[in-house]
Formats: structure tokens, sequence, C-alpha cells
């Protein structure tokens, strides 16, 4: 039994190597410190997406229900598209996440949403009741489209 312990022991120090386990925190603390560095610096941040000039905009308004189906309509009541139509779930999933941002904020009523088509062709959900934008920036041709509706 002491021979087989005594394998045990030695296989388990080599499954691992001691260098490799301080090669990686070295670079998580590496990593780290890079990112408090440019944090702290001051330095602009790169590669971030400047808001172009709005083009056109609409007002709307999501009404949800408890299956999860949302209705978009326009501050007048006049129904626009319902996320229970053909290729237009995305409206419910978009829905869902503003009603979400709303309960935290503490945001009562429903007010209107603003669909913002930017002159760089992006278009953003603008919820000007808890301040949050949402860019359909890589959301796929499909769910941009079932906003784009709103201001084409």
């Amino acid at each position: 039994m002491d021979n087989l312990q005594n394998r045990m022991r030695h296989r388990d120090r080599d499954m691992v190597p001691k260098v490799l386990v301080q090669a990686m925190f070295g670079l998580m603390i590496a990593s780290v410190a890079l990112v408090a560095y440019d944090q702290w610096s001051g330095r602009p941040q790169e590669g971030v997406l400047a808001d172009s000039p709005v083009v056109r905009e609409a007002s709307i308004i999501l009404i949800g229900d408890r299956e999860g189906t949302y209705v978009v309509t326009a501050p007048d009541g006049t129904v626009l598209a319902q996320s229970s139509d053909r290729l237009s779930g995305f409206i419910g999933a978009v829905g869902r996440g503003i009603d979400r941002q709303r309960l935290q904020a503490g945001v009562t009523g429903n007010p209107p949403l603003r669909v913002v088509l930017r002159q760089d062709g992006l278009i953003d959900i603008v919820d000007d009741s808890t301040g949050n934008v949402i860019s359909l920036l890589g959301n796929g041709r499909d769910n941009v489209a079932a906003f784009a509706q709103f201001v084409n």
C-alpha cells in the first residue's frame, strides 16, 4: 500500500507542473495591472462607437401581456406590430429586457421609447425613463428589421 501511495503522491504532483500554475497566476496579475493602469491613466477609450447624428426617430410604446407577447403601438394607440407576428419575436425579447430595467429603476407607468435611425445606419432603442440605450448592432438582419420598420 505504501508503494501505491508514493506513486499517487508523485503522479498528482506531476499532473500540473508548478511552473505552469505560477505562469497562470502571473498572467492574471499582469492582465489586471494593465487594465488598472489603462483606467487610471486617463487615456481616451479606443474602439468605442461614437454616436452619430440622428436622421429619423419614432416614438413607440411596448405593451406586454402575461404570455410574453408584446404589442408595439404608436403614442396615439395605433397598433404597429406584435411580437407574435412573423419574424418579430425579437420585439418580445427587447420588451422583456426593457420591462426588467424599468422595474429595477422604479419607473412607473409605460412611457414611450424612441427608435432612432442614426446617420451611420445604426438603429438604437432609447428609453429616456431609465437613460438606457439599446444599440441593435450585431443582432441579425431580421431582428434589426423588426424595429427598423418604425423609422423607415
